[in-house]
């Protein structure tokens, strides 16, 4: 699009002005509310704030948003700021809560299933049988004092609420014009390290809103560790921290999830990272032939070791709802040593009696992943588990179906990410040395940086700095920003929620569309603070 869209005098357009690709600033970032942002040649367009029969327009400008629309069509008019006489409208009632949040929101009223009138918002359900659309696509136009936001789900329709609450963000003005928007990635999380710090569920409520208005649509929950065990159980209470979340705050999470179209993944890491569960059961710890006990690790040659865990995955399962389940998998420190069959016989033993003569005690442990997976998948979910657990070579090999969460290079068993691609499994990038925020900065782990994250890393950056082919791209589901609490008192919660700010907001950006963003940081962090 040009860049030149000026009026020659009030109301008076320029013959062949053209789009500008800027947006209407929200007020308070040195503009008038409504007015035209600058361009980055420094020119600005000014925008009409109410039609009049008597006056021209300049082509619209692209909305400035995150992340950032993939489409608009630019039109002349005036644009749409909402009205105290504005309603919100729906053409189907399964539309009724976008439709009610986004009235709450602008100050509107909800009105139902009824037809738009002037300075109205529709929501509509419109192409929802096109099995060809991504389901969380939406178009979102406005056009003679009318918006329509229409989707072919809830999801995609939820996603241009959103597009249009950040347009008109401290009165500014939803320019002209058509958005089609849809991600490049599906999944786009955010996963917390409860189980090292226990955050109040407000503080989790609070990030709930925040990444819904980002579109993130997954949220983490690894609950379970050494250091704590942070959801109330009633098959194991026992085993409980005395900082927990209440089933029932759990569910007040779950249901203002779901509202903002996020999906929660619990989970249970096992057969390491399980300290909490051995306090109360110390006779499952894995000990060596010296009996020297081997922190956080469950003996998994022992079936009272598969019967508690798997107690605990089929009562958490009957609590969170979702499609998806992490199972862990990482950092079993019976594979750390030199000579795991002699420091553990016992695991040893019984890798060879399940899986005959030559069986490794890596097999053992990919024998006890696949056999959680084949519980979670009884419960209709799709099942994940870290890089490090999947090992190469061996007489067992981990399910196809278990999407790899590709976090790191640097543990044993951590192999290339192209190897795992290459066999044909689905990847999430968990990159550690971007996405992963780690409280008190241990070991070799800084503090990620949006703006790092926006100008150097893209979904194909798996394993350090550098991109997999890009004929992988299709396997790379997406990405996952981590905040673990391996110093947990390094921070407080505020301290997390500001700043993990602007690395969710720039890796939002690059999982919806991973190009060139079309904004300078500088400019992207303005933007992002002027949203606030």
């Amino acid at each position: 699009m040009g860049r030149n869209g000026a009026l020659a005098a009030a109301g008076v357009l320029v013959a062949g002005a053209t789009a500008a690709t800027v947006a209407f600033w929200p007020s308070g970032d040195g503009g008038p509310a409504g007015a035209a942002a600058p361009s980055e040649s420094g020119s600005a367009s000014p925008a009409a704030t109410s039609p009049s029969p008597s006056r021209s327009y300049a082509l619209s400008q692209t909305p400035r948003t995150i992340p950032a629309v993939r489409e608009h069509t630019p039109a002349r008019g005036p644009g749409w700021r909402p009205a105290a006489s504005g309603r919100v409208v729906v053409d189907d009632g399964g539309l009724e809560d976008e439709g009610r949040l986004l009235a709450g929101e602008l100050k509107l009223s909800y009105a139902g299933e009824t037809k738009p009138g002037s300075g109205d918002v529709e929501l509509s359900l419109n192409g929802a049988g096109d099995k060809g659309a991504d389901p969380e696509s939406y178009t979102l136009t406005v056009k003679n004092g009318q918006v329509t936001v229409a989707a072919p789900t809830e999801t995609g329709v939820f996603y241009g609420t959103r597009t249009l609450k950040q347009e008109v963000h401290g009165g500014g003005t939803a320019p002209e014009g058509v958005v089609r928007d849809e991600p490049a990635k599906p999944v786009r999380g955010f996963m917390l390290d409860t189980a090292r710090k226990h955050f109040t569920a407000r503080w989790i409520e609070d990030r709930i809103r925040e990444l819904g208005d980002l579109k993130y649509n997954q949220l983490g929950l690894h609950f379970s560790d050494d250091q704590g065990f942070r959801i109330e159980s009633d098959s194991h209470p026992e085993i409980v921290s005395k900082e927990h979340l209440t089933k029932a705050e759990v569910r007040s999470i779950l249901a203002l999830a779901a509202s903002r179209h996020i999906t929660v993944v619990p989970e249970i890491d096992s057969p390491g990272h399980l300290g909490a569960v051995i306090a109360a059961h110390p006779g499952l710890q894995l000990r060596n032939a010296q009996g020297t006990a081997t922190r956080g690790a469950i003996d998994i040659s022992q079936q009272a070791s598969a019967d508690i865990v798997d107690d605990l995955l089929n009562e958490y399962a009957g609590l969170f709802p979702g499609a998806y389940w992490h199972l862990g998998a990482d950092e079993y420190q019976a594979l750390t040593v030199a000579n795991p069959a002699a420091s553990f016989p016992q695991l040893a033993t019984a890798a060879a009696n399940t899986f005959g003569s030559g069986a490794s005690i890596a097999d053992l442990a990919t024998g006890w992943l696949n056999d959680r997976a084949e519980l979670m998948r009884g419960h209709d979910r799709t099942v994940r588990a870290w890089n490090d657990g999947f090992f190469r070579g061996g007489k067992v090999q981990a399910d196809d179906d278990i999407q790899v969460a590709y976090w790191t290079g640097k543990e044993i068993g951590a192999r290339p990410p192209a190897e795992y691609l290459g066999e044909g499994r689905k990847v999430i990038n968990y990159n550690d040395e971007f996405l992963y925020y780690v409280l008190g900065e241990p070991q070799t782990f800084v503090y990620p940086t949006g703006r790092r994250i926006y100008e150097q890393w893209t979904p194909l950056v798996l394993r350090g700095t550098s991109p997999v082919p890009a004929k992988y791209d299709d396997q790379i589901l997406g990405a996952t920003f981590a905040v673990w609490c391996d110093l947990s008192r390094s921070q407080t919660q505020e301290q997390v929620a500001a700043g993990i700010r602007l690395p969710l907001a720039a890796m939002v950006q690059k999982t919806w569309d991973p190009g060139r963003p079309p904004l300078s940081w500088a400019d992207f962090q303005k933007l992002a603070d002027g949203l606030r």
